[in-house]
């Protein structure tokens, strides 16, 4: 839950930025897959969400929701496989849809471990045609995505590596899916899409992480939760880096950023990047965050007992505030 991003809203600090997000993978199964339901509704009307599915029955689903809903923000759902290239692939429709992959499933691995056959085995295949995030972006005339969350089963790196041009156009902050082993064949790893973030200028921030146990086993660890299988990785760019391209560190990108963070349960990197704004662009009203800053720190009252003023951060910002 975000705890800055509303007060600099309330402030009107927010009116001049329009944040863009891509989810890949985007079939709704619930409240938690619903965007505007997870707090980014508050940059509306300023807001542009593009949804991707290769299951076209799902995205008609999103569409028609979001349409009786008469939302306030764009959001489209369009059913499109994405990857590396504009090819021909095969699609590996499991027996839990959600788990469908350009990848074949490992079934004799999977059979190891404790409730994935049920979920991850092949139901069925045909072919499929995808194409690249980067020609959607180009046809549609796309300039900039602030935000990308990517969760397609073991093909996240195809995906990535079809996204090149508009990774390098200013994406601040990235939600993927991250396998530690191969549940599905041949698929990368982690370790892959690390490498590749990292050579892109991301910074792993934390990973959610999702443990499976032995099929077989009739006993359980109490300290241990079986094999780490998969999590969610968490990055964003780090534009406080001195070293850090000039074209990617405009105050209003780093203002974008400073908003995701809080979005995403960020809130520290918000506040260092606002009080990075602040004292350096602080002389002009839009990039001056020290009232917000002090404002938000004052919703939590153990903070106020010991004393704003006792923080380093409301020391730097304390002569810009209002």
């Amino acid at each position: 839950m975000s705890v800055i991003v509303p007060i600099l809203k309330k402030n009107g600090l927010l009116d001049r930025i329009h944040i863009t997000v891509c989810n890949v993978g985007s079939r709704k199964l619930g409240v938690q897959d619903d965007y505007g339901s997870q707090g980014w509704q508050i940059f509306a009307p300023n807001l542009s969400i593009y949804g991707f599915d290769a299951d076209a029955d799902a995205c008609d689903e999103a569409n028609a929701e979001l349409d009786a809903r008469q939302i306030n923000w764009k959001e489209i759902h369009i059913p499109l496989a994405l990857g590396k290239s504009i090819e021909e692939r095969t699609l590996y429709v499991t027996k839990a849809p959600m788990c469908s992959s350009l990848y074949p499933p490992n079934e004799p691995y999977l059979a190891r471990f404790a409730g994935l056959p049920e979920l991850v085995n092949l139901d069925f295949s045909f072919k499929v045609d995808t194409t690249t995030l980067d020609a959607f972006c180009q046809e549609e005339k796309i300039n900039e995505i602030d935000f990308m969350q990517i969760d397609v089963q073991g093909a996240d790196l195809d995906v990535l590596e079809g996204a090149t041009k508009i990774l390098s156009r200013g994406t601040l902050a990235i939600q993927i899916e991250v396998e530690f082993s191969h549940l599905y064949t041949n698929q990368p790893l982690f370790a892959d899409v690390d490498i590749f973030l990292r050579k892109h200028d991301f910074t792993l921030f934390d990973i959610s992480q999702s443990y499976r146990l032995r099929a077989r086993s009739p006993i359980r660890s109490t300290v241990r939760s079986g094999q780490l299988l998969w999590g969610d990785a968490f990055y964003f760019r780090d534009l406080i880096r001195e070293d850090m391209d000039g074209y990617l560190k405009s105050p209003d990108r780093m203002l974008k950023l400073a908003c995701i963070a809080d979005i995403m349960n960020f809130p520290d990197y918000t506040l260092e990047i606002l009080e990075y704004l602040t004292v350096r662009y602080g002389e002009d009203s839009n990039y001056n965050f020290a009232s917000s800053i002090i404002e938000s720190l004052s919703q939590f009252p153990d903070l106020v007992s010991q004393g704003l003023d006792s923080f380093p951060i409301i020391e730097n910002i304390r002569d810009y505030a209002n």
